[in-house]
C-alpha cells in the first residue's frame, strides 16, 4: 500500500512556515521588550508610547494571523473572512480607544490632586 505523502509534507511545510512567522513576531516583541529604544519610548502618538502602538500592531496581526492559518480562514469564502476580520478589527479599535479615553480621564482626576474613587 502505498501513501501518498505530498499532502503531509506539504501540511508539514505549511505548519513550520506558520511557525517560524509567528516565532520571528515573538522574538520581535520580546527583543522590544528588553531594549526598550529610547525614540520609541520618548515618541508619543495618540496619547501612547509608539513602542506601545507597535506591541499592539504587532499582537492583533499574531492574533490574526493565528485565525487566518490554524483557524482555517484562508479557505473559507471572501465574504465569511471579511465578516470575522471586520468584526474584530472594530472591535479591538473601539477597545483602544474607550480604554485611551478613560486611561485619559483617570490620568486628570490624579494628575489634578483629586483622590476619591467617586467617578
Amino acid at each position: 500500500m502505498a501513501h501518498n505523502t505530498t499532502h503531509e509534507g506539504s501540511a508539514t511545510k505549511r505548519i513550520w512556515f506558520v511557525f517560524g512567522i509567528l516565532s520571528v513576531v515573538t522574538i520581535a516583541e520580546v527583543i522590544l521588550g528588553i531594549i526598550k529604544p529610547a525614540f520609541l519610548t520618548d515618541t508619543m502618538f495618540l496619547g501612547m508610547r509608539l513602542l506601545n502602538w507597535i506591541f499592539i500592531i504587532l499582537t492583533i496581526y499574531k492574533a490574526y494571523y493565528i485565525a487566518w492559518s490554524f483557524m482555517h480562514l484562508e479557505h473559507e469564502t471572501k465574504g465569511l473572512r471579511r465578516a470575522i476580520v471586520w468584526t474584530s478589527i472594530f472591535l479591538i479599535s473601539y477597545l483602544i480607544f474607550i480604554l485611551l479615553t478613560e486611561g485619559g480621564y483617570i490620568y486628570e482626576v490624579y494628575k489634578n490632586g483629586h483622590v476619591a474613587w467617586d467617578f
